[in-house]
């Protein structure tokens, strides 16, 4: 995100001007589409294109390449990270932190409590600004939510370790909170033995 960038509306591919629909709300149906296991993977690029841009005419080949280009530009969270350089130009050897790829936040099992901390942090009310808030306003957003937000609370929670410190009832509610919490199905709760 730049503050000095303009939100998207539309944008040009292969000469042609596509005017396409980035709020929140349809970026969060394309993830819906492409998490839905039933539809294979050229109704997914059809229904995706469909909902952002209003378009089911297109050829087949061509839609994959446009749908690659949506998805890489405009939907994809990750940000792809540029080697280090040296002062010479040359890359720097990458040096490997401890991975944790934990999941902390499920943006459709935690509706409810985003749609809470907007409404508590932000005086936001999501669904009202379905079709208005855009992808990126709502991302810089829910990445910026205060700690005293039930949506931080809950992360913090999930990414609760037990390290011994604090009583045992602390630790065993903590225990208790981040089972319920949790984002893995069937997650048992640890007896702390």
């Amino acid at each position: 995100m730049k503050l000095n960038d303009p939100l998207v509306e539309s944008f040009e591919f292969r000469g042609e001007i596509y005017s396409i629909n980035l709020s929140f709300n349809k970026v969060l149906d394309v993830f819906d589409v492409i998490d839905d296991d039933f539809l294979n993977e050229a109704e997914k690029c059809f229904l995706c294109l469909d909902i952002l841009l209003d378009r089911t005419d297109l050829p087949f080949s061509y839609a994959v390449d446009l749908w690659i280009h949506i998805k890489k530009n405009y939907i994809d969270t990750k940000k792809s990270e540029k080697p280090q350089l040296d002062i010479k130009g040359n890359p720097m050897p990458v040096v490997k932190e401890k991975e944790d790829n934990e999941k902390v936040i499920d943006l459709r099992l935690d509706a409810e409590f985003i749609y809470a901390s907007f409404r508590q942090a932000y005086q936001i009310n999501l669904l009202k600004e379905q079709n208005r808030l855009s992808w990126i306003e709502f991302k810089a957003l829910l990445n910026a939510l205060p700690d005293d937000t039930v949506m931080q609370r809950i992360i913090a929670i999930r990414q609760w370790e037990d390290d011994g410190e604090g009583s045992k009832k602390y630790r065993d509610n903590m225990r208790k909170l981040k089972a319920k919490y949790s984002l893995d199905e069937g997650e048992e709760e640890d007896d702390g033995s």
